[in-house]
């Protein structure tokens, strides 16, 4: 249900309506091809990733600790909330105080990504978390399709005749967020339980304990880091797609309103399909071949998007027929669907998979740091890019990042991962256990037999 009420979020706000108002409207240097809007918009969704990097391990390793996974996902639920409903005062020309809200709801909603991320240890168990990430992220797509479909027939099309109704977008948005998910607050429990916290001490100090601590276990867990960098590379091409496709049609396509609306409507039905279809195959072909196979697909949609404008020309030539540009896109974005949710779904699943139960919340703030970070990269890259040769060209830079998460990720072992990660939940709860007479046979012997060690089993 959080999946369900946070793409409202997503949708509205970063991919169909508000980056579109945001670089053509509130910023609208349409002389210079929006480009610095377009710049600007990148700059804002990366410094809020970044501030993400900087704090979701942490956080992660808190939660953990003093089993408050669902006090933090409240309090990036309520900021979110507030942060977008608050867009509504956002007019042209108030470019500051747009680029401020954007960049506080989105850190305040990619943290909430991360939070709720960490449950899915907790409600399915290894053979189940393909089907139950699947189902979330297809009743996510379900979610965004009702609220942007209402949103946009409601408030029409994006343009500077048509702002004062666009300012509704952001409470809307906020609104849909804050009544969705009150089930998860409901019925949603913290299963963990906390530890005591050590006199003297206090639980940053021991975040960032935890954290060097991690850091130097993922050197053992050497297949969860591999992934992690392949997901780094996968995201920061995915993320660029979120925030550009809509832009990329009102800029580069040129579309027409209807187009707009058939191409979100297609979009998310693709994605919910793909999401329920491709989580039920996790299951079955193993998460790391069906992230692989979202992979191949990713890049065939970038080729689509990029192409789309030549490959019409070119099908018109050839057939004598008059198609234009963004009937042909609705084919990209199909494709692009399909791999959307799926994509993110086997990500989520291999980094349960192939992390400690113990420390769930923990490496989960790893993979929202990996998924955040490459937000940063991505976007930042994107949008210097496009300042320089133009949208159409850059768009193209992301099926570099796909093509590179692909090889990174064929030398991950999902089995061996997967073994070396329970081994290491086992040696952790066997650590924390009280000593008992057994444990302390070996040194009782030496110290009869006067030898200074003892041989371990």
């Amino acid at each position: 249900m959080f999946d369900f009420a946070n793409q409202a979020y997503t949708l509205l706000i970063i991919t169909v309506i508000y980056g579109d108002l945001f670089t053509r409207v509130i910023v609208g240097d349409s002389g210079d091809d929006y480009r610095l809007g377009n710049l600007l918009w990148s700059a804002a969704l990366a410094f809020s990733y970044l501030a993400v990097v900087v704090t979701a391990p942490l956080c992660g390793a808190i939660m953990d600790y003093a089993a408050a996974k669902k006090r933090f996902l409240f309090v990036s639920y309520i900021t979110t909330v507030v942060a977008t409903a608050a867009l509504y005062w956002v007019e042209p020309g108030f470019v500051v105080l747009g680029l401020l809200l954007i960049a506080l709801s989105n850190y305040a909603y990619s943290m909430g990504e991360s939070f709720v991320a960490g449950f899915l240890p907790d409600i399915a168990g290894p053979g189940e978390m393909g089907r139950v990430s699947g189902l979330g992220w297809s009743l996510g797509y379900i979610g965004g399709l009702c609220a942007t479909a209402f949103a946009l027939v409601v408030l029409g099309e994006v343009s500077a005749e048509n702002v004062e109704r666009m300012r509704w977008v952001g409470p809307f948005a906020a609104a849909f967020f804050l009544v969705c998910a009150i089930p998860t607050f409901l019925w949603l429990r913290e299963r963990g339980r906390p530890q005591p916290l050590p006199f003297g001490t206090s639980y940053a100090a021991i975040g960032r304990r935890r954290l060097l601590r991690t850091l130097r276990s993922l050197g053992e867990l050497r297949d969860l880091a591999r992934f992690l960098v392949s997901l780094l590379l996968a995201m920061a091409g995915l993320y660029v797609i979120i925030a550009y496709a809509f832009i990329y049609g009102a800029q580069v396509i040129g579309w027409d309103e209807s187009v707009r609306t058939l191409m979100f409507i297609t979009t998310q039905i693709s994605a919910a399909l793909g999401a329920i279809a491709f989580g039920l195959l996790q299951d079955r072909w193993g998460a790391k071949r069906t992230y692989l196979a979202t992979l191949l697909i990713w890049i065939v949609a970038i080729l689509l998007i990029w192409a789309t404008p030549p490959l019409t020309e070119a099908v018109n030539r050839l057939s004598g027929s008059d198609w234009q540009a963004q009937h042909l896109f609705l084919l990209a974005g199909g494709v692009a669907g399909l791999a959307l949710g799926s994509c993110q779904s086997a990500g989520r699943t291999l980094v349960g998979l192939l992390s400690p139960p113990q420390r769930a919340a923990e490496f989960f703030g790893f993979w929202g740091l990996s998924l955040k970070l490459a937000g940063a990269i991505g976007l930042v890259g994107v949008g210097l890019l496009q300042a320089w040769i133009g949208l159409q060209g850059a768009i193209l830079f992301c099926a570099l990042f796909f093509a590179a998460a692909f090889v990174v990720a064929l030398s991950v072992d999902e089995a061996r991962g997967r073994m070396a990660s329970s081994a290491r939940g086992c040696h952790e709860r066997l650590a924390r256990r009280p000593p008992t007479a057994i444990d302390r046979l070996p040194s009782a012997t030496a110290s009869v037999t006067g030898s200074s060690h003892s041989s371990q089993p």
